[in-house]
Formats: structure tokens, sequence, C-alpha cells
């Protein structure tokens, strides 16, 4: 078996550059476009949740396409490196479009330049996120890497919040803001990307069996730490999109200040990066697993005082962002680092390396709970009186508000955790996986 170097902390680094301008796009459009294209743009909030719900359903389709695309083919500069290359500038171009609409943008400009988005941002995130998994091939090695890449990702979502910020100041607007980001992103993203392809390699493939879709298909049906996996993760991206998309709502019309929902986030992302030593180890002395358990868990506590808050209580608002952003180091790093693992298992049994069809699913995954999130969190604020785009903000609708940005997600996290706590992958599980690699090659 071809065995992998550890990678250097140079190239962890050189790496890590196009998660800061991906996740600097993240934020705005999963919490900051459904805002401003409902309060600004002036699109009803029932018509823009079922307009991303389809956009993200769509898109969602195409990433385990893109994966298995990413799998299949080998250019010389690398089947990873190459997707990256490639879908960075037209990533920068879709941007630039839906952060920055023309006059009179409805319902059908933003599903177009949405939809056109997500598919170039799915063309370069899985194979982005599948190079990551091969970069390192080892149990505690796979947490350093997802450490560095979620590291980068929570600092680029801190700039997709000063930026505006920083330009609202200077006496833009919401929509100079947008296009602030826009402008951000066409130009760091292209330059990561070819920072991370010249200086971070690509690992070889350890093993290469000739199989068809239908055994392929059966190695992953029975890759029973994957099916369990992906289950708590999926759990886990809805109950985190819930409060993801309602943030800005919540702070606004609960809270009733609307102006310090920039600080507010800036602190629970600071958090975020603080709490990622901690989780590393935390993992080292436990497991990848349990510590991300421990981290939902923590979350949870945070979130129960949130749907007890009102008016003006933004002290308290700011001690549930310090735990629960102290809780986000283990949820952006952990579950990416246990990725691998489960992969290994497919690999050993199918002879093939397919960490893009893997990550593909996760990316569908969470794709599915942020369009969960929204399909269902829009249409019942609605129902229950709630509509700022229309100026409706009934008793009824901001008790509902609260719930769903808080009481619910505290129900889904705890399922998310029962599922991982005695998940089957360790360091002495993934050295034996190792060694059947080993033998196969």
């Amino acid at each position: 078996m071809l065995q992998t170097p550890e990678p250097t902390s140079r190239q962890l680094l050189a790496y890590a550059l196009p998660a800061l301008p991906v996740a600097a796009l993240s934020l705005p459009f999963y919490v900051m476009v459904p805002e401003f294209y409902t309060k600004e743009v002036g699109i009803p909030i029932a018509t823009v949740g079922f307009v991303l719900l389809l956009v993200r359903i769509i898109d969602a389709v195409t990433d385990p396409v893109a994966g298995a695309l990413a799998d299949w083919t080998r250019p010389a500069f690398g089947r990873r490196r190459s997707w990256v290359m490639g879908a960075a500038p037209l990533v920068a171009l879709c941007t630039w479009f839906v952060m920055r609409p023309a006059d009179g943008a409805g319902a059908l400009y933003l599903f177009a330049w949405a939809t056109a988005l997500s598919l170039a941002w799915t063309a370069i995130s899985v194979p982005y996120q599948a190079w990551g998994t091969e970069l390192s091939r080892s149990y505690e090695g796979r947490t350093r890497v997802a450490a560095y890449r979620e590291s980068f990702t929570v600092v680029g979502t801190l700039l997709a919040l000063l930026v505006p910020a920083i330009i609202q100041m200077q006496g833009g607007g919401s929509r100079e803001g947008l296009a602030g980001l826009a402008m951000m992103i066409a130009v760091l993203l292209p330059v990561g990307a070819v920072m991370a392809v010249w200086m971070a390699p690509e690992p070889r493939e350890r093993v290469r069996v000739s199989i068809d879709i239908r055994q392929g298909m059966a190695h992953l049906a029975a890759n029973r730490p994957f099916r369990r996996l992906l289950a708590a993760f999926f759990v886990n991206a809805l109950a985190n999109g819930l409060p993801a998309t309602l943030f800005l709502f919540f702070v606004a019309d609960r809270l009733g200040t609307a102006q310090a929902a920039g600080p507010l986030l800036v602190l629970y992302f600071i958090c975020g990066v603080a709490g990622v030593p901690f989780w590393l180890w935390l993992a080292r002395r436990t497991t990848k697993h349990r510590a991300w358990a421990l981290g939902m868990l923590l979350a949870c506590l945070g979130f129960a005082a949130a749907p007890f808050l009102g008016p003006g209580q933004i002290g308290l608002f700011a001690a549930v962002c310090i735990v629960t952003g102290l809780a986000l180091g283990a949820d952006v790093v952990l579950p990416a680092a246990v990725q691998g693992d489960v992969i290994d298992v497919d690999t050993a049994a199918s002879g093939q390396e397919r960490a893009g069809l893997y990550l593909g699913l996760w990316a569908l995954a969470t794709k599915l709970a942020y369009a969960g999130a929204v399909g269902l969190a829009f249409p019942l604020l609605a129902l229950a009186g709630y509509d700022p785009g229309a100026g409706v903000r009934t008793e009824t609708g901001l008790l509902t508000l609260g719930l769903l940005y808080a009481a619910l997600p505290v129900l889904l996290k705890l399922l998310a955790t029962a599922m991982i706590w005695n998940f089957p992958l360790d360091r002495a599980e993934l050295a034996e996986i190792a060694r059947t690699i080993g033998a196969r090659a």
C-alpha cells in the first residue's frame, strides 16, 4: 500500500485558503440573501422560502453526481485540484449576480441565479472536501486537516459579517454590503484556489479495483458506519439550519434590536474559533465522535434559554451566543474529521477510493437539511402571522419564531447526540481497516 505522508503545516495552510471565500459566501447565501430578498427586494417571505427550497432540492441532486465524476475523472493536474481550479471563477461570477440583483428582480431572477450559483458551488466544494479527506489518512491527522479548513471557514464567515458592517458605517446599505462581499469573493476565491493547487499535494490512490455501479451501490448500502453518521449529520444540520435561517429575524423582531445582529454574530464566530483547540484536545483524550456529541449537548444548553427571551434582553442573548459559539468548533471540525474514517470502510470493502461520491452524499444531506429548514420555517411563520416583508408580526408569529429558532433545534440535537454517542469507529478500528486496505493493495 502507498503510504501517505502527513501534510506539513504549510501545505495545510495552502489547502485551507479556499475555505475562507467559500465560507464568506455561505453566510450571505443562507442567512442574508433570504432576508435581503424579503425586506429589500420585496418578494413575500413564503415565496422566497419556496424558491430557495426548490433551488436547493434541484442543486442537491447534483452533489453525488459531481462527487462521482470527481472520483472517475483523472486529469494530469489531479482529480480533485482540477475541479477546484475550474469551478472557482464560475462561483465568483454567479455570486455577483445573486448578491447584486438587477432592478426589478423577482422570484424568477432569484431562482435562475441561485440555481447557477449552487451548481458552481457544488463543483468546487465536493471535490475540495474530498481532497481534504485524502490529505491525511490517519485518525488524528484527519482531525488536523479539518481543523485548518474549518478554522478558515469561521474566519471567512467573520469577514462576511465585517465587510457589510464596514460598508454600512461608510453610508452604504444592505445592497452595497452584499455587493462588497461579492467583490471580495471574486478576488479571494480564484487566488485561494491557485495557492491551494500549487502548494498542497493531491495524494495518489491507494487502491483501484474495477467495480460496476451495482457493486458500488451495494458496498455503499452495506457501509453501516456511513449510514449512521450520515443520519446524525442530517439531523444536526437541520438543527443548525433553523437558527442560521432565522437569526436575523429573531434578533430584529423578538429582541427588537436589529442593529445588534452584526456584533452578536461576530461574537458567536469568534467564540467558535476560540473553542477549536479545546475540541481538538478533547478528541485526542476521548474520540472524535464522543467529543462531537459533547459539543452538541453544550449547544443544547445554550439554546435552551433563547425561546424565553424578549425585547431588550441582549445581554442574555449574548450569553447564548457565547455558549453556542464555543460549541460551534466541535460542530464544524469533528464530523468532517470522521468522514474520512467511514470512507475507509468502503475503500477496504470495495477496493476503490470514492471520497468524492461520499462527500457528495454529505453535501446532499446538508443542502436538504438547510432546504428543509427554510421550507419548514418560512411557511409556518407565514401561517402563524409573521411576515416582516408585509409588516405582519402577530404574537403567535413571534412565539413561533422563538420556538423554531431554538426549541426545535434542541430536540434535533439531542436526537443526533443519541445517534452518534456509541459510534463504532475509533483509533483501533481504523488501524485495522488500514491494514485491510494495505492487504488489498
